[in-house]
C-alpha cells in the first residue's frame, strides 16, 4: 500500500523526481576475468581462507591495540577472505577523527592483505554506530512496512550503501526477509518488515534494488524462514514447525523476490524445519536438501550462500563434541562462506584436512571461491581497496539523508487505539504564565512520563524525555528496568495518581543480548519482563484512560496488556522514533502508519477522522 508522502517542517519531502539514479558502479567493475586468475594462483591453504568472514570488533580497534594486531595477524595466518564488523548499537558520540580512524585500520587491513577483503556490517537500521560514524538514522525494518512506501524502502538501501562504501564497507548483511508471523519471536521482531508475505517481498525486494544501484552486495536472510519460531537460535536449537503449504505461501515468497530482484547473498539459518528435512539432528545451515536441494535447485539460486554465525548456540550445541565438523557440514550443506567459526583455527584445520582426503572436491573448493572473488570483483576489490578518508565528512550523513530518515520515522507512527479523551496532549504555548493552584493534601503534575526498559543506564527514552520536555517543561520523568520496577512500584503509583495526563513508553526490542539477560527465563521473551510488567498491568488498572501508550519497539503489547487505552506504534528505539513519537502523541504530525503485522485486540482505526485525531487540534 503505498502512502502519501508527509511534508513538514524542516524535512525533505521524498518525490520520485528526486530520487538518486542507478549507479554504474557494479557494472564497470566486474572484472570476471580478475576472478579466474586469482583462483587459479591460489594454494589449498589459500582458498579455504576465503571461505571464512571472521569478527571485526570495531570497538576495541586503534593503532596497534592488541585486538588490532590479532586481527592482522589471523587474516594474514588463515588467508581470510571476508571480515564481519562487530559495533556497539549504542554509545556516546564520537568526534570526527575517531571515526576517521577506524576507516583508517580498515585501509591498513586492505593494504596489509595479500587479497583484498570483503567488509560486511550488519546494518539493519542503516549505518551502525550512528554515534561513531555520524551516519544517516534509520527506524527499525517494521517501521517501513507501517509507512507502506516502496520508495522508502529503495532510499533506504540508497543511504545505506552509499554512506556504507564511502566507510569502505562493500557488504550489507540485509535485508531481513523473515515474515514475523509469530508475535512471541523473540529474536526478528521489528528486525522484519511485517507478518504479510507479499509486503515483506516487494519492501525486502525494493531495498535490493536502491542498495545495488550504488554499489552494495545484498543479504537476505534467514533462510529459510526465521519468522515463525519462538526460540532465540544465538541461545538454543530453533524449530518450524509450518507444513509445506505455510512454507510455500509465508515463509518462501519474500526470498524469491530477493533472488528475482538480484539479490548478491543467502544467508541460511539456523532453525529446524522439519517439513524440508525430518533430521531433528541437523539444522538449516548443514541441511543439503535445504540449501543446495531447495535454495540452489529449486529456487535457482546462484550467488553466495553464506552461513549466519557459527557460534551460534543453535548450532554449536549440536557440534560439542567436534567443534570443527560444523564447517565442513555447512560447506557440504551448500554453504560457500562460512560465518565467524568459534574456533577459526580448528574449523579452518578440519576444512582443510576435508578437502585433503576428498571429502570436499576441487572442483566444488573452487566454485565456492570463485563465487567470493567474483563478489570483489563486482564492488570493485580488484582495482582499488581503500576509500578516500578525507571525502568521509562530505559523504555520511549529510543533512537531506538525515531529514529522509526522519521523514520515514515520521510516516510510520501508527495510531493503533484512541479512547477520543486524552490525545493529543495539550502542550503550554511558549511564554504562557502557569497557574499553580495549592491543595490541602495534593499537588497533580500535568504530565508524567515513565520509560520502561531493560536497562535504565542505555539510552532508551534519552531523546524521547528531550522532546517531551521542549512540548512539557513541567513534565515528570521516570526510568524503570527490571531490577528497579519492584522496589519503586509504590512510588510511581502515587506519581500516576497525581498527574493529569501519563505517558508509558515500553522499549522491547529484539536482541541476543536480551534474551539472554532481561528476557532470560521469562514465559515470553519477545514482551515484558515479570517485574516491570506487574508495574506496567498496575498502571494501567488504575489510569488506563488518562495514559497513552508508546510501543518503541514491539507492537504486540496488546496481546498481555489488552487494557491500553491509547496505544501508538513505532515499531523502533531509535532516536528518529522517539522524536516522532514525542510529534505524535503532541498532535504535531498524523499518525498515518498501518500495522505490519497481526495483533490481537487491536482496534485500528477505520476512519479518516479517527485516523487523524491525534495530530487535530484542542
Amino acid at each position: 500500500m503505498l502512502l502519501a508522502l508527509l511534508a513538514f517542517s524542516g524535512s525533505a519531502v521524498l518525490e520520485p523526481a528526486t530520487l538518486s539514479q542507478p549507479s554504474a558502479e557494479r557494472q564497470a567493475n566486474t572484472d570476471e576475468g580478475w576472478a579466474e586468475r586469482t583462483l587459479k594462483s591460489l594454494s589449498v591453504e589459500e582458498k579455504v581462507g576465503q571461505l571464512f568472514m571472521i569478527r571485526m570488533r570495531v570497538e576495541f580497534l586503534h593503532g596497534q591495540s592488541p585486538d588490532y594486531v590479532q586481527l592482522r595477524d589471523n587474516i594474514r595466518k588463515y588467508h581470510v577472505g571476508s571480515l564481519a564488523m562487530s559495533v556497539p548499537a549504542q554509545g556516546r558520540a564520537r568526534d570526527v577523527n575517531r571515526r576517521l580512524e577506524t576507516v583508517t585500520l580498515l585501509n591498513q587491513l586492505q593494504q596489509e592483505s595479500n587479497l583484498p577483503l570483503l567488509i560486511a556490517g550488519d546494518f539493519e537500521r542503516g549505518v551502525l554506530p550512528a554515534h561513531l560514524f555520524g551516519t544517516t538514522v534509520f527506524p527499525h525494518a517494521m517501521a517501513f512496512g507501517a509507512a507502506g512506501n516502496l520508495k522508502y524502502a529503495e532510499e533506504f538501501g540508497r543511504i545505506t550503501a552509499q554512506e556504507s562504501r564511502a566507510l569502505g564497507v562493500h557488504w550489507n548483511l540485509f535485508p531481513i526477509a523473515d515474515v514475523n508471523s509469530n508475535p512471541a519471536n523473540p529474536i526478528i521482531g521489528t528486525r522484519a518488515f511485517g507478518g504479510n508475505a507479499e509486503q515483506v517481498g516487494d519492501l525486502v525486494a525494493a531495498y535490493i534494488r536502491g542498495a545495488r544501484a550504488n554499489g552494495m552486495l545484498t543479504t537476505a536472510k534467514h533462510f529459510p524462514g526465521h519468522g515463525n519460531t519462538a526460540t532465540d537460535s544465538h541461545l538454543a536449537v530453533a524449530v518450524v514447525n509450518d507444513d509445506m503449504e505455510h512454507l510455500r505461501a509465508i515463509d518462501l515468497p519474500p526470498f524469491e523476490k530477493a533472488i528475482a530482484a538480484g539479490v548478491d547473498a543467502v544467508m541460511t539459518a539456523h532453525v529446524q524445519v522439519l517439513a524440508l528435512d525430518p533430521d531433528r539432528r541437523r539444522v538449516a545451515t548443514v541441511s543439503q536438501p535445504i540449501v543446495t536441494g531447495l535454495l540452489k535447485k529449486k529456487l535457482g539460486f546462484k550467488g553466495v550462500v553464506l552461513t549466519d554465525a557459527l557460534d551460534m548456540a543453535g548450532l554449536s550445541n549440536l557440534y560439542k563434541g567436534n567443534p570443527g565438523r560444523v564447517a565442513v557440514d555447512a560447506f557440504n550443506a551448500g554453504n560457500d562462506v562460512l560465518t565467524m567459526p568459534a574456533d577459526l583455527d580448528v574449523s579452518y584445520r578440519a576444512m582443510l584436512a576435508a578437502v585433503e582426503t576428498g571429502e570436499i572436491p576441487q572442483e566444488r573448493l573452487d566454485a565456492s571461491v570463485l563465487k567470493i572473488l567474483r563478489a570483489k570483483a563486482l564492488v570493485g576489490l580488484d582495482k582499488n581497496r581503500v576509500v578516500d578518508v578525507a571525502a568521509i565528512p562530505r559523504l555520511v550523513g549529510s543533512e537531506e539523508n538525515i531529514a529522509i530518515g526522519q521523514q520515514i520515522s515520521d510516516a510510520s507512527v501508527t495510531l493503533v487505539r484512541d479512547n477520543g479523551k486524552l490525545l493529543p496532549l495539550r502542550q503550554r504555548p511558549p511564554g504562557k504564565s502557569v497557574l499553580v493552584q495549592y491543595a490541602p493534601f495534593k499537588r497533580q503534575r500535568p504530565l508524567l512520563l515513565i520509560i520502561l526498559c531493560d536497562n535504565v543506564r542505555s539510552e532508551d527514552g534519552r531523546v524521547l524525555e528531550l522532546e517531551v520536555r521542549k512540548r512539557a517543561p513541567e513534565a515528570r520523568v521516570m526510568y524503570l528496568d527490571p531490577r528497579v520496577a519492584a522496589a519503586r512500584s509504590e512510588a510511581v503509583l502515587k506519581a500516576v495518581d497525581r498527574a493529569q495526563q501519563v505517558v508509558v513508553a515500553v522499549y522491547v526490542v529484539p536482541s541476543a543480548a536480551r534474551t539472554r539477560t532481561v528476557a532470560r527465563g521469562q514465559k515470553n521473551s519477545a514482551s515484558l519482563p515479570d517485574s516491570t510488567a506487574k508495574l506496567f498491568g498496575g498502571i494501567l488498572a488504575r489510569a488506563s484512560g488518562k495514559t497513552a501508550v508508546l510501543a518503541m519497539g514491539t507492537p504486540y503489547l496488546t496481546e498481555d496488556f489488552p487494557g491500553i487505552q491509547n496505544y501508538i506504534c513505532t515499531f523502533s528505539n531509535a532516536k528518529v522514533s522517539e522524536v516522532s513519537a514525542a510529534k505524535a502523541v503532541f498532535g504535531e504530525i498524523p499518525a498515518r502508519g498501518r500495522l505490519p503485522v497481526n495483533i490481537s485486540n487491536a482496534t485500528l482505526p477505520s476512519t479518516p477522522a479517527l485516523v487523524t485525531r491525534v495530530a487535530s487540534s484542542r
